[in-house]
């Protein structure tokens, strides 16, 4: 099954954020090495929310969970992600996506390519580093340069796409210094080279050369089935695309025809827990932010009503009464109730 639809604007309100903490300006540093998601209050005595993601990549260290729990803030909201993040020879290397900068974009939050200049050596890998950390003036700058941005997150994020290429340069230059001071090897600088070098050829290229590597990213997870995936049905490619110019690659965790409509189902797992954790919830909840504003829905050339399903299941057996007793499922329950998503706990429709 291959699914096609479009968004035209996102209307959303969520429940499950927490309650964020707020650090001044001057303690930015702190912030960033204390929370995950914060509130900055800025020396105008505006403030902003702020998240940011340790890798590039949207699979690693819940980034979807940390942008969710700023949603909720009514000013601006930032997410900081790096241009790449390179953890040594013995790690992994991730790039910057242009369906991370769209998506964001769709969500109305503001996106600070930033880039990592400082680390320590990882103790248990020769080539590996960890406790990776910004260039911290760098971010001031650019947030500095958003409060007073009067157009929306949209143009401010193409905007940011015209220094990828010089800030992927700097990111390059700073793991060089890295690599040298720690004696640690790095992954190949040539490989990294073309990277910046498609980078540098402008926000079309960049657009292109992303989706070819999200389409191959697309193919190869449904081809693929986790261990701790509890599904029945069939995964399925879903290209969103949206009056930004965006096109979204993702893959539906399970797609489901019943009574005529469509199940979109978003699935997560615990094996040990009542529950899955708070912050796979969240990432999940971010797909449930997608699939319930779609409209024009195809799926096998056939135009459909689709239903946002996010299928919750667990190892244990789990009752009624447990659940009462969990706050976070009840907020949960009213996020569905608010938004018009369902929740399937195992087999079980979830009454709400």
């Amino acid at each position: 099954m291959i699914i096609t639809a479009e968004i035209t604007g996102i209307k959303y309100t969520p429940r499950l954020g927490r309650e964020l903490r707020t650090y001044h300006f001057s303690s930015l540093e702190k912030a960033l090495s204390t929370d995950a998601s914060f509130l900055l209050r800025l020396d105008s005595g505006n403030t902003i929310a702020v998240s940011w993601w340790v890798s590039s990549k949207r699979t690693r260290s819940y980034p979807y969970a940390r942008v969710y729990d700023t949603l909720s803030f009514s000013g601006k909201k930032i997410t900081i992600v790096p241009i790449f993040k390179d953890e040594g020879a013995d790690g992994d290397r991730d790039f910057l996506q242009w369906d991370t900068i769209s998506l964001m974009s769709l969500l109305g939050v503001y996106v600070v390519i930033g880039y990592y200049t400082s680390a320590s050596r990882n103790p248990s890998y020769k080539n590996k580093i960890t406790d990776q950390r910004f260039d911290i003036e760098f971010l001031k700058e650019q947030i500095n340069e958003i409060l007073p941005y009067q157009s929306d997150a949209l143009h401010w994020n193409l905007s940011q796409i015209d220094k990828a290429g010089e800030l992927a340069r700097k990111a390059l230059e700073a793991y060089d210094t890295i690599s040298r001071k720690l004696g640690v090897q790095m992954h190949s600088s040539i490989s990294a080279l073309q990277r910046i070098s498609e980078l540098s050829k402008g926000k079309e290229n960049f657009m292109a050369f992303s989706r070819r590597l999200a389409k191959k990213a697309q193919l190869r997870e449904i081809a693929t089935n986790q261990p701790k995936e509890r599904l029945s049905g069939i995964k399925a490619p879903i290209i969103i695309r949206n009056y930004l110019g965006g096109a979204y690659f993702f893959t539906v965790d399970e797609a489901r025809l019943q009574n005529g409509k469509l199940l979109l189902i978003e699935g997560k797992h615990t094996k040990n827990n009542r529950l899955p954790s708070l912050e796979d919830i969240k990432d999940g909840l971010l797909k449930m932010i997608l699939y319930t504003n779609l409209t024009n829905v195809v799926a096998n050339s056939r135009k459909m009503e689709s239903v946002a399903v996010l299928l919750l299941t667990t190892g244990t057996s789990v009752n009624d009464v447990q659940l009462s007793r969990d706050e976070n499922f009840e907020r949960l329950k009213e996020e569905a109730r608010s938004n018009g998503f369902l929740i399937m706990l195992n087999d079980k429709y979830v009454k709400l």
